[in-house]
This record gives C-alpha cells, sequence and structure tokens, in this order.
C-alpha cells in the first residue's frame, strides 16, 4: 500500500496521524508525507524553518516515513496561492508515487491553511481514471479542529477509528522530535493531552489508543 499524509504545516502530520504512520509502516506499507507550506519571510526566518524541518524529519524517520516533502506555499496564507496551483502540485505526487490512502486535514479547522488545503486536496484526488487514490480521510489536529467555529459544517464527525495502542509511544516520541512545537499542560498540544486524545478516541471502540479520521470517499474494486 503506498500511503500519503498532506500536512499544512510540520507537525500536523505527526498531531493527526502519527499512530496511523507509524502502524503502515510496521506493515511494510509505503508512507509518504508531504509538508505544503514554509512561513513567511517576515513572520518567520529562514534558520527557524530550517530547525522545523530537521525536526520533523527527524520525528517522520521514528515513525517509518519513507519519504518526505517540502513544498514552499506561504504559511499562513495559502488563501493567497491559486487553488489549481495547489491542486495540480498535489495531484504530481499522488500519481508520481502511485498513492491509494490519502490522508488529508479537516476542512473545519480554525486555520484557514487547513481549509484550503482540503480542498485542494480533493481536487487533486478526483475519482479520474488516472487517479490511483481509492481511500481519502480527513484527520483531526489538536488546537486547530477542536476551534473551530461551533457551526455543523465545521464540525469533526469522526467515522473511521484506527487502533494505534501498540504505536502511541512512537507518536509521542515523534512529536518531541518538535521541541520548538510541543507545549506544557493544559496547552492542547502538550504530550499529556495527545495522549488524553487516543485514549478518548480509543474508548469510543473498545481499545485503549486510537485515532479518528472522517471517510471522505473509498472506492472498492
Amino acid at each position: 500500500m503506498n500511503v500519503l499524509v498532506l500536512a499544512p504545516h510540520p507537525d500536523d502530520e505527526v498531531l493527526g496521524c502519527g499512530g496511523v504512520i507509524a502502524r503502515h509502516a510496521a506493515a511494510g506499507d509505503n508512507v509518504y508525507v508531504v509538508v505544503a507550506t514554509r512561513g513567511l519571510a517576515e513572520l518567520y526566518a529562514d534558520d527557524l524553518v530550517a530547525i522545523v524541518r530537521r525536526e520533523a524529519l527527524k520525528a517522520h524517520a521514528i515513525l517509518g516515513v519513507k519519504e518526505t516533502k517540502f513544498f514552499d506555499f506561504p504559511a499562513p496564507a495559502l488563501d493567497t496561492v491559486p487553488r489549481y496551483k495547489l491542486a495540480s502540485t498535489i495531484a504530481k505526487v499522488l500519481t508520481d508515487w502511485q498513492i491509494d490512502t490519502f490522508y488529508i486535514p479537516h476542512h473545519g479547522d480554525i486555520h484557514s491553511d487547513h481549509f484550503h488545503l482540503h480542498h485542494a486536496a480533493l481536487v487533486a484526488a478526483r475519482p479520474l481514471a488516472h487517479c490511483p487514490v481509492r481511500r481519502i480521510l480527513a484527520y483531526e489536529t489538536l488546537s486547530e479542529t477542536e476551534w473551530a467555529p461551533p457551526q455543523k459544517d465545521a464540525v469533526f464527525y469522526p467515522t473511521v477509528f484506527i487502533d494505534v495502542a501498540e504505536h502511541l509511544q512512537k507518536k509521542l516520541e515523534a512529536m518531541q522530535c518538535f521541541a520548538s512545537q510541543v507545549k506544557p499542560p493544559p496547552n492542547a498540544r502538550s504530550l499529556q493531552n495527545i495522549t488524553a486524545l487516543a485514549h478518548y478516541r480509543g474508548a469510543t471502540v473498545a481499545c485503549h489508543a486510537a485515532e479518528s479520521f472522517m471517510l471522505i470517499r473509498q472506492i472498492d474494486r
């Protein structure tokens, strides 16, 4: 299986899919990660961007990611990028790596970069004859998904739960690589609250730890 996790920013992929990435890798699947953005120069110095990207690569090595690509679309300003440019860039990756399972950010997240990337990903993965994608799932991101406005079209409704009890420790180890992002509790991005969410999602389906997703599309042939 060829799996792609699409992240708006470094660490989103670990927060949303770290356990599932480790599970796929342990099963022998090829797991790829694309980090779509680079922080705007006026907000993020080159040395800070380099640090965060090194942190991401270290985290991905722990999880078993086969290859990581960093794109340079502007963050936090994906709303300034024409949708077709985002979509065509993602579509090329899907084809080059022959991705069949595709994890993308939730459209209702409070960060607008997540919204724009979600919709570009759906354009890129349209079920056309040449598109290899057979399964698309949206993941939740702590401090983005739960802070969305209380409107029904922004709510994260999990429909797929994946047991990651055997891989939760690797997710936590990977998240610790992001020294610039991990915070102490009660911050949502503390290791304690990442663990709490995994236990809560697991309790929902009677397992010790899980990650949850919204199934966007599944094609069985």
